[in-house]
C-alpha cells in the first residue's frame, strides 16, 4: 500500500485534520505518487470544498499507523 496523506484545515475554523488515500502498490508506486500527488489531490480538494489542503505527503506502507 502507498498512502497520500493530506493535512487539510478548514476554512471557516481553525481546525487542521490528516485525511488518507490509500493505493494499492501494484497500481501507483511511492514515486508515481510523489510525481502526481496535485492530480490526485485536485478531485478530493473539488469534493472537499469546506477544507483547504495545507500539505501533502505520500509514505511507504510502514508508515502507516496500525491501531492495537
Amino acid at each position: 500500500m502507498i498512502e497520500l496523506l493530506i493535512t487539510a484545515c478548514l476554512t471557516t475554523a481553525p481546525d487542521c485534520r490528516d485525511f488518507s488515500l490509500l493505493f494499492d502498490a501494484h497500481e501507483i508506486s511511492f514515486v508515481t505518487c510523489m510525481l502526481h500527488g496535485p492530480v490526485i489531490i485536485a478531485p478530493w480538494q473539488q469534493d472537499h470544498p469546506d477544507w483547504t489542503v495545507q500539505r501533502w505527503t505520500c509514505r511507504p506502507p510502514e508508515r502507516l499507523d496500525v491501531a492495537l
